[in-house]
């Protein structure tokens, strides 16, 4: 249930939209749960599972001191968040989720079947199966030193303007927990929600801004995503944001 959906002007960007509700997201479950995906759940995820109790000092919460935090928003499928996982074996990664069939797709990779509740598991991985910016409330003030949006779901409707994670109102939160020069990267393949992306991050003074780049930057990981963009003929944008 979400709450008064009043029109507001945004403290980071002047914008005057609807209020971002407190729940972004739709379903959480799709289709009936394999008992594969049931084992992941109850077995796997809370071995990873960010502690709420670590998050005052989140570099706690990792098996071992994290040279960077780095945080994805809603990872989907797992393959950005498990490429850079894999290509930063020094960074804590914080992968947000809260789609179970993503949730099931990323821990599906980290574990065989049948083990798992005693397969190993990633030092220095960390999921989170909330809201995002209930995260990003709780961390500490400039915690973080890299942030992902890729592909989000882009509510086209403009009713639904209001559940996009670019949004005015999230601006400021999402500043708040990146340390100064920080890099929020945002990929979008929808026309709608990279015109809204283009608005919202002009009117905003907390983030140096740039012309998105039209091919993928080196250093982003493919996503599952991205590749059903092209093949529909798509063009997706990648954006770079700086933290001022």
């Amino acid at each position: 249930m979400t709450g008064p959906e009043t029109a507001i002007p945004a403290d980071a960007a002047g914008i005057a939209v609807k209020a971002s509700p407190d729940r972004l997201y739709g379903r959480q479950r799709g289709h009936p749960l394999r008992p594969r995906q049931q084992r992941l759940l109850d077995e796997t995820l809370p071995r990873l599972r960010l502690d709420r109790a670590q998050l005052d000092d989140p570099a706690r919460a990792f098996g071992r001191a994290p040279a960077e935090i780095w945080l994805e928003v809603g990872f989907g499928g797992g393959e950005h968040s498990l490429a850079q996982h894999a290509a930063h074996p020094n960074v804590g990664y914080i992968a947000s989720e809260v789609f179970e069939n993503g949730l099931c797709s990323l821990l599906s990779r980290l574990v065989p079947d049948e083990q798992e509740a005693t397969a190993p598991v990633p030092d220095l991985l960390r999921i989170w199966d909330e809201d995002a910016r209930i995260l990003l409330r709780a961390l500490p003030e400039r915690s973080l030193d890299r942030m992902f949006l890729m592909f989000p779901d882009p509510w086209p409707k403009a009713r639904h303007a209001k559940r996009r994670f670019v949004h005015p109102a999230n601006i400021a939160l999402v500043a708040r927990a990146l340390k100064p020069g920080a890099i929020w990267r945002v990929a979008s393949d929808d026309p709608t929600y990279q015109a809204w992306v283009e608005e919202v991050m002009g009117a905003q003074s907390l983030f140096d801004t740039a012309p998105p780049a039209t091919t993928r930057p080196e250093g982003w990981p493919p996503t599952r995503y991205e590749a059903k963009a092209l093949k529909a003929g798509r063009q997706p944008l990648y954006w770079t944001f700086a933290r001022r």
